[in-house]
């Protein structure tokens, strides 16, 4: 019986080599795989990426996978540091002069027969492209239980995004200006005036103010000890308010305390945003085009939505489970970003 090879579409060259090893067998070639429609029996089928997604993609999971929040909230803190904005996968953003928003003249005043002043708004064209970013792993059917798909794909979004948090906070942290700050027990220290005081710097220096602060746990605990070492009303009022008040009292839109740690070494555990805090403007929403510091470019995988899982056999007793996403996170621009390293 002859065995019939369908063509791949990414690989042709695979193909030809398969085809010319099995000629003398008596092999046929068929028109290119189309990628989709039902497996013939008898045919030899090397699967391209679009026969992959079909064979494996699992959408009871990838629906699950849409609707999963993680119980230590690691995609809101997520989506502050570094808020979504949709693109495709290729994509153009482009990065304004800063300073031309801000110019000022005396000499727009148009006289008889004259043309107006012409002004012109420059800045670079970034092109720029989401990454597939994924992890798998592989689970033996002796030791699954009741449920384990579901935590399987739990455990690899946890990582997925923890991954992202820490790119977000590593790339906010080294386009920061920094100043280092104690803030103890000393009488006079005053963490919120300091922060206040900085914002003014930063909105001088970029031109918009700040909108977000972000607080490691290490650092916002040394607010509340330095306030509550002051032995007054007042700092004993400010050493008790929520994130929220603390907002209201600087503003600024939202702050954000990070308590979210990640494995540094085989024995311990480090926080993911430590000893910083961290002043920048970022917005909900956004678009390529606004003013915000930092953006998370996402993109939707094929099967629609920002995840996608797939599941498959491995051997007779393992199945493999993997889930993908594709995201880019920049900084759109370094104007005003401003940090405090705490002591």
């Amino acid at each position: 019986m002859n065995v019939h090879i369908r063509n791949s579409i990414e690989r042709p060259d695979i193909i030809r080599a398969a085809t010319m090893l099995l000629a003398a067998q008596g092999a046929e070639a068929l028109p290119i795989d189309p990628g989709s429609g039902a497996l013939k029996p008898g045919v030899i089928h090397l699967s391209n990426a679009s026969r992959f997604v079909e064979t494996y993609f699992d959408e009871p999971l990838t629906i699950y996978a849409r609707g999963w929040r993680d119980p230590n909230d690691i995609a809101q803190t997520l989506e502050f540091f570094a808020p979504r904005t949709s693109t495709p996968r290729r994509f153009t953003y482009r990065t304004a002069t800063n300073a031309e928003e801000f110019y000022s003249e005396t000499d727009d005043i148009r006289g008889i027969g004259a043309a107006f002043k012409r002004v012109e708004y420059t800045g670079d064209e970034v092109d720029a492209k989401t990454l597939n970013k994924g992890l798998m792993l592989v689970v033996d059917m002796d030791e699954a239980t009741a449920g384990w798909e579901q935590r399987s794909v739990d455990k690899l979004m946890r990582r997925l995004l923890r991954n992202d948090l820490r790119r977000a906070i590593t790339l906010l942290s080294a386009a920061a200006t920094n100043t280092a700050k104690t803030w103890d027990t000393t009488a006079g220290k005053d963490p919120d005036q300091d922060v206040l005081s900085d914002l003014v710097t930063a909105t001088t220096a970029g031109g918009i103010r700040p909108n977000r602060i972000g607080y490691g746990d290490t650092a916002w605990s040394k607010r509340v000890l330095a306030h509550r070492a002051q032995d007054t009303a007042g700092g004993y009022a400010s050493a008790g308010q929520s994130p929220e008040q603390v907002a209201a009292f600087l503003a600024v839109d939202q702050v954000k305390i990070s308590r979210e740690r990640y494995q540094s070494t085989a024995a311990a555990k480090a926080e993911v945003v430590n000893n910083l805090v961290l002043m920048f403007s970022a917005m909900a929403g956004s678009d390529i085009e606004d003013p915000s510091n930092v953006k998370r470019f996402v993109s939707t995988t094929a099967q629609g939505g920002d995840f996608g899982v797939y599941m498959w056999d491995i051997g007779p007793k393992l199945r493999g489970v993997a889930v993908e996403h594709y995201s880019n996170i920049a900084i759109t621009s370094t104007l005003g970003i401003r940090k405090f390293t705490i002591s």
